[in-house]
């Protein structure tokens, strides 16, 4: 590997490390919502902080060449995307969804 890749991937850890938290409380923002959904307590205020956090993610896990997690929190900001009448049968795939983006958070290498 050359200098200028080594230095490319350094810079981007270091990035990766700056925005873990931002990314982390985005997925937390996702879990909040689908336990409010979960219980019939998803207000209009919630749902759009679920979008918003899912169109953040899909952004900035793209930015880190994670591909699967740009697709995956696409999907949830389609589904979070400002029906105050979210399907709940949504549910176990945002769950789904939800999980894998915090597993691909967590695990990047």
């Amino acid at each position: 590997m050359d200098t200028t890749q080594q230095t490319l991937e350094a810079a981007m850890d270091r990035l990766w490390t700056r925005f873990l938290p931002e990314m982390e409380e985005r997925v937390a923002v996702l879990e909040a919502a689908n336990v409010a959904l979960a219980t019939d307590k998803l207000s209009k205020y919630q749902l759009g902080d679920a979008h918003s956090a899912a169109h953040k993610l899909a952004g900035a896990l793209g930015t880190f060449g994670l591909t699967k997690g740009t697709v995956l929190a696409r999907e949830a900001e389609i589904l979070y995307s400002g029906n105050a009448e979210l399907d709940p049968a949504s549910l176990p795939r945002l769950n789904e969804i939800t999980d894998q983006l915090k597993a691909i958070v967590a695990n990047r290498k």
